[in-house]
C-alpha cells in the first residue's frame, strides 16, 4: 500500500487555508489599530482574532504556537511604514 502524501491531503489544505485567512484578517485589523488607535471596532477585530489563535479548534487545525504568531505579525506590523 503507497502512504499517503500529506502535501496532498484535503483537510489539511483546508486547515492552512483558514489559518492563512485568519493571518490576513489579523494583518488587516492591526493595521486599522495602527493608523486609528481608538477605533474600538479594529480593536474589538484584533482581539477576536487573537482568540481563535489561542483557541483548542486553532491547535487542532496547526502545531504552530499561537502565542508566537500573534508576536511575529505584531513585530512585523510594528516594523511596517
Amino acid at each position: 500500500m503507497v502512504g499517503k502524501n500529506l502535501a496532498e491531503d484535503p483537510y489539511e489544505h483546508l486547515a492552512n487555508a483558514i489559518i492563512l485567512s485568519a493571518v490576513s484578517d489579523y494583518r488587516v485589523a492591526l493595521k486599522r489599530v495602527k493608523c486609528n488607535q481608538g477605533s474600538k471596532t479594529a480593536i474589538d477585530e484584533a482581539l477576536r482574532i487573537e482568540k481563535f489563535f489561542r483557541s483548542p479548534w486553532y491547535q487542532q487545525l496547526t502545531s504552530v504556537d499561537g502565542e508566537f504568531l500573534i508576536r511575529r505579525l505584531q513585530d512585523e506590523i510594528r516594523q511596517s511604514e
